[in-house]
């Protein structure tokens, strides 16, 4: 039984059809990225993953149990981290807003978001506000919530297509750190071919609209990546160039 289970899963808004009887299975504990051409569905696949839209038609069930809603199990990282934040709580009082009411202690709470607060670097701004730092950091905040809510899979939306290239590569090897750390099941939407190439086990190739999975590629490149060598690995350069092949023809 998949972690994961989506069945010929279909969206139509009015005339249009974003996605088409699009199938899928994750196991727990992979990283899966999804590529494909702009206006294929990507982030309404996402979204249906997540309970945040319903499908048109089709299934889709997490740990066996139909998705009509939010799960708990998962959490949903936007790349538009300046407006997943509450600008008005630190830092801290961020990465905490998902275990409030949790039923946790707040020693507990405080001793969570203080671990998760080191395993981002962020430690030594915990009382600062959003806007007093780099959008780089600012994603770090958001993934640390996401990890402190203690869900089994992230749901990640283009999370580094708003920083500079340097911060990226960080937040990548960061994310593929935690990944391994604490085992969880990683979807990561994103235009970019070579960051899914790099941070995936496996990458999905979705059609022009109506979006459906074209193909399935998995990497077969080792871990941990780095951000040179991998990159210059003979494998990593012809699945490169097949993946560009198949998200523009």
């Amino acid at each position: 039984m998949s972690f994961l289970s989506l069945r010929r899963v279909s969206k139509a808004f009015g005339s249009f059809t974003a996605l088409s009887a699009l199938s899928l299975e994750v196991e727990a504990g992979e990283f899966i990225s999804i590529v494909g051409p702009s206006g294929c569905g990507k982030s309404t696949l996402l979204q249906i993953i997540g309970g945040l839209l319903g499908a048109s038609s089709g299934e889709v069930r997490l740990n066996d149990r139909p998705v009509n809603g939010p799960p708990r199990e998962l959490v949903y990282v936007f790349q538009q981290y300046n407006r997943s934040l509450f600008p008005w709580r630190s830092v801290r009082r961020n990465v905490a807003f998902g275990l409030e009411g949790s039923g946790m202690s707040r020693s507990a709470i405080d001793a969570k978001c203080t671990e998760y607060l080191e395993l981002v670097g962020l430690s030594a701004f915990d009382r600062h506000l959003p806007h007093q730092l780099s959008g780089g950091m600012q994603q770090r905040v958001a993934v640390a919530r996401a990890l402190a809510y203690g869900a089994d899979m992230i749901l990640m939306d283009e999370p580094f297509g708003s920083v500079d290239a340097q911060t990226r590569a960080g937040l990548q090897d960061l994310l593929l750190r935690l990944w391994e750390k604490y085992s969880l099941t990683v979807l990561f939407v994103t235009h970019d071919i070579d960051e899914a190439l790099y941070v995936s086990q496996k990458v999905l190739v979705l059609s022009a609209s109506p979006g459906t999975v074209r193909t399935s590629l998995v990497t077969g490149l080792d871990y941990p990546r780095d951000q040179v060598k991998t990159r210059e690995a003979a494998q990593y350069l012809a699945h490169r160039r097949s993946l560009y092949s198949l998200v523009f023809t």
